[in-house]
């Protein structure tokens, strides 16, 4: 295969276009939320015509949709050892927080704080991306409570050390939060009376350290 046909393809000015309004809606977004962000004003910051804002997202609402809309590869990131998935879960969903603070799920949680309708799309993602996938691999049978639970308390280690900067949180190793907050989310994940629970040898190893293939992938 020749290196041109391994080469990415250009993109195109259309798609350029839209990866502009994306990033600059998710920056206006974050910065006054869903009920303050307008148009014109995304427009502005995104350096095209407020019809060009219409012409590929419609209303506020679609764009909306679209800025916060991001793939959590739960299945890929579940394996045989319960450790492992956690790490992967965890350590993924923190390391993409840090990496881009106006990330589609940073902004959809500042926005749902004072949104319902942001709320809406927050609790509709959540429960399909991360609280079907997971219970679906919990042997027990409150499993999507168990889902609903792990997410919970991911979500707010992410949003309290990244967000809200606790300081205790925000300023501690990410291997410490790991080690203190993995065990807890093991439980959830893998009950003791389960075949994958706690109790089985692959769940008493550590987490082996490697680079988890979580990040989400947002709307482009």
């Amino acid at each position: 295969m020749s290196r041109d046909e391994t080469a990415p393809r250009p993109e195109r000015k259309g798609e350029r276009t839209k990866r502009r309004i994306l990033e600059a809606a998710r920056a206006v977004f974050a910065e006054v939320g869903y009920e303050r962000a307008t148009i014109r004003a995304i427009a502005v910051a995104a350096e095209v015509d407020k019809s060009s804002v219409i012409q590929y997202f419609g209303t506020k609402k679609e764009l909306f949709r679209a800025a916060v809309h991001w793939t959590i590869p739960m299945r890929r990131n579940t394996t045989d050892d319960p450790a492992q998935s956690v790490d992967n879960y965890l350590r993924g969903m923190l390391r993409s927080w840090a990496a881009d603070p106006n990330s589609p799920m940073a902004v959809l949680l500042r926005a749902s704080m004072t949104s319902e309708e942001a709320a809406g799309i927050l609790r509709d993602h959540i429960t399909a991306e991360a609280v079907d996938s997971m219970s679906a691999t919990i042997r027990a049978d409150d499993a999507r409570l168990r889902a609903a639970l792990a997410s919970a308390m991911m979500m707010g280690i992410a949003a309290q050390r990244y967000l809200l900067r606790m300081p205790d949180l925000a300023g501690a190793d990410l291997d410490d939060v790991l080690r203190l907050a993995g065990p807890a989310l093991q439980a959830l994940i893998a009950p003791p009376d389960g075949p994958c629970g706690p109790a089985s040898a692959t769940a008493a190893r550590p987490p082996a350290r490697r680079e988890p293939p979580w990040a989400p992938t947002p709307a482009r």
